[in-house]
C-alpha cells in the first residue's frame, strides 16, 4: 500500500522549469513559485545560462514544462528533456522556439499574449517623442498632436499604441490583415486597405507585426519610401521584419525619415555611422522591461501551464 501511494504521488509530481538567462525579478519568480507549488508541482531554475547548453540539457533532463523568455528552445533541448509536454513562452513573441520540431514531438508551445503590451506600447511612445525631438539634442523638432499614427497589426500591442496616441491628440490609422475593420473601427480607429496605404498617408509608423515566413524582410525600401516628408518608423516588433540593406537604402535616399528601436539592428554600426541623430536603438530588447510586465507575464504562464496539466486547457497556443 505504501508503495502504491508513493508511486502515484511521484506519477503526478510535475517539474516545471524557469529557463531564463535574463532572470525574472525576484518578485515575479516568488509568484510563479506560489503558482507552481500551490498546484503540487516543482518548481526548477536555470538562470544566467550563457552558452552552456550542457547544463541546460542537465537541468531540463527530468522536466515537464519550460517557461521562457527570449530563450531559444531548439530539438537538441527538447530531445534532451523526454518528458516536456508543453513550453510557454512569457511575452508575445516565440519565434524563438522551434515549432515544428515541438509539433513532431508532441510538445504544446504557449505565448502569453497582453501581459506585456502595455510596457511595449509605452516604450514605442517614449521613443517617438524623443525621436520628433530629434533625440534631445536641443534643436526644435515636432509635436505628435496633430500628426496621423499608423499602427501596422492591430493586436494587443497596437490597441495600447492607439489609446495612447488618442491622448496625444494624433489622427490615428490601422491595417491588420487578419482583424475585422469594424473592430478597429469600434476603437476610434481609420482602418486602412493595405500596409502601403498605411505607410503612404502616415507621419508615423508604429509596428507591431510578427515575424513569420510571410512577414520577414517585409518592411522594405517600396513602403518606406511611401512616407510624406519628416516620417519615423518605430519599430518595436521583430529585427527580422525590416530589410535591413533596404532600410540603409531609403534612409540615404530620404534624409528626412529616422528609424527608431528597440531591437538592435544587425547594420547597427553602419546606421550609427551614417545617421547621426536619425537613428536610435536600445541595446538589448526592452520592450517588456518593466516589473509590471515581468510579473504579469511570468505568472500568465505558469497559470497556463497548471490548466493546461489539469483541465487540458491549450487557449494560447501557438503550434499545430
Amino acid at each position: 500500500w505504501y508503495v502504491l501511494i508513493s508511486f502515484t504521488k511521484s506519477n503526478i509530481m510535475k517539474k516545471v522549469l524557469l529557463l531564463t538567462d535574463k532572470p525574472f525579478a525576484q518578485v515575479a519568480i516568488d509568484g510563479i513559485q506560489k503558482v507552481v507549488t500551490d498546484a503540487g508541482y516543482e518548481l526548477k531554475l536555470c538562470e544566467k545560462y550563457g552558452t552552456d547548453m550542457d547544463r541546460v540539457k542537465r537541468v531540463a533532463a527530468d522536466v515537464d514544462a519550460l517557461i521562457i523568455r527570449s530563450d531559444k528552445v531548439t530539438p537538441e533541448i527538447m530531445d534532451a528533456a523526454p518528458n516536456l509536454k508543453i513550453i510557454v513562452r512569457a511575452g508575445a513573441g516565440y519565434d524563438n522556439v522551434d515549432l515544428d520540431a515541438a509539433t513532431q514531438r508532441g510538445i504544446c508551445v504557449m505565448n502569453t499574449p497582453g501581459q506585456n503590451s502595455n510596457a511595449v506600447a509605452e516604450l514605442g511612445f517614449g521613443m517617438m517623442v524623443m525621436a520628433v525631438r530629434n533625440m534631445y539634442n536641443g534643436t526644435s523638432g515636432f509635436e505628435l498632436k496633430g500628426k496621423k499614427l499608423g499602427i501596422h497589426a492591430y493586436g494587443n500591442v497596437g490597441r495600447n499604441v492607439a489609446r495612447i496616441a488618442k491622448g496625444f491628440g494624433m489622427e490615428i490609422y490601422a491595417f491588420d490583415a487578419y482583424c475585422p475593420k469594424e473592430a478597429i473601427e469600434a476603437d476610434g480607429v481609420i482602418p486602412v486597405d493595405s500596409a502601403e496605404a498605411l505607410y503612404e498617408t502616415c507621419n508615423v509608423v508604429s509596428i507591431h507585426i510578427p515575424a513569420t515566413p510571410g512577414t520577414r524582410m517585409s518592411i522594405n525600401y517600396n513602403l518606406l519610401n511611401r512616407m510624406p516628408k519628416n516620417g519615423l518608423i518605430v519599430n518595436t516588433a521583430r529585427k527580422e521584419v525590416i530589410n535591413e540593406i533596404e532600410l540603409v537604402k531609403v534612409m540615404e535616399d530620404r534624409p528626412d525619415l529616422k528609424y527608431v528601436t528597440d531591437i538592435m539592428p544587425d547594420d547597427h554600426a553602419e546606421l550609427v555611422e551614417k545617421f547621426t541623430g536619425r537613428y536610435f536603438t536600445t541595446p538589448k530588447k526592452m520592450g517588456a522591461q518593466t516589473a509590471e510586465a515581468n510579473i504579469n507575464a511570468g505568472i500568465a504562464a505558469a497559470n497556463q501551464i497548471v490548466g493546461f496539466f489539469k483541465d487540458g486547457c491549450e487557449k494560447f497556443r501557438v503550434n499545430k
